[in-house]
């Protein structure tokens, strides 16, 4: 087997430069290799692969990272931000045009207390004036209806990441998400009408609410729940 070659000194400091930024940011926002290469549509192994300098970056890994980052591209690759900026066909421009930089708006959001959110206030109707006295802001889309909460209690708390220490605000997409084995989800129990926030676990068929702090039991996700929202964005809090 033909060992294959290493990588120029300047793609290979590219590689080093985005996994530099993705070190440098992923406690922020929550992120992993795991959850970038669900997001892209790739291997966990894939991501490895361009973060060690074993493949060469190329447009398609650095624009969605970049996106998942909220950093341009020339943050660390200058060479595939002026490509991006540059992909403009010859043959035909009339039916083209230059990819722009990947940049989502950021979005403002009430902060609403956990009593407004288990009555609901996330069902089809927008939230009504005055709502909520704080808003925040999130690059995330969260729906028309989205809203954020603060974590209550230590049962989210770990020593690795991720952790939700009480008082972590996060932002939560309560339609249009999927029910996904590892994500983050708001879960309303029908019979106190109170919600609570678990990472949803599915086991041979079998779903379950998990907190991440081991002291915290893990509940079944039999018919007395409903889950009314997914977690997609939390901020650090305390700095």
């Amino acid at each position: 087997m033909t060992k294959k070659k290493l990588l120029p000194p300047d793609l290979l400091a590219e590689c080093q430069a985005a996994h530099d930024l993705f070190l440098l940011k992923k406690n922020a926002l929550g992120l992993s290799q795991k959850k970038i290469a669900d997001e892209i549509g790739v291997s966990p192994a894939a991501v490895a692969h361009y973060f060690s300098g074993k493949n060469a970056l190329n447009v398609r890994f650095a624009a969605a990272l970049a996106r998942l980052l909220d950093e341009p591209v020339d943050a660390f690759s200058p060479r595939l931000a002026a490509e991006i900026s540059g992909m403009v066909a010859t043959t035909d421009p009339s039916n083209v045009a230059s990819m722009p930089q990947p940049h989502r708006e950021t979005k403002e959001y009430p902060l609403l207390t956990w009593v407004v959110a288990g009555d609901r206030i996330e069902s089809s109707m927008s939230h009504p004036t005055g709502v909520a006295e704080e808003w925040l802001g999130s690059t995330e889309n969260a729906g028309p209806n989205g809203y954020w909460l603060e974590v209550r209690g230590k049962s989210m708390t770990s020593d690795t990441p991720p952790s939700f220490p009480p008082g972590t605000p996060i932002l939560v997409r309560p339609e249009g998400f999927e029910l996904v084995s590892g994500k983050f989800y708001i879960a309303l129990d029908t019979n106190t009408g109170e919600s609570t926030f678990k990472q949803y676990v599915q086991d041979a068929g079998v779903g379950y609410l998990v907190p991440l702090n081991s002291d915290y039991q893990t509940v079944v996700l039999d018919d007395t729940w409903e889950i009314i929202g997914r977690v997609i964005d939390a901020k650090i809090t305390g700095l």
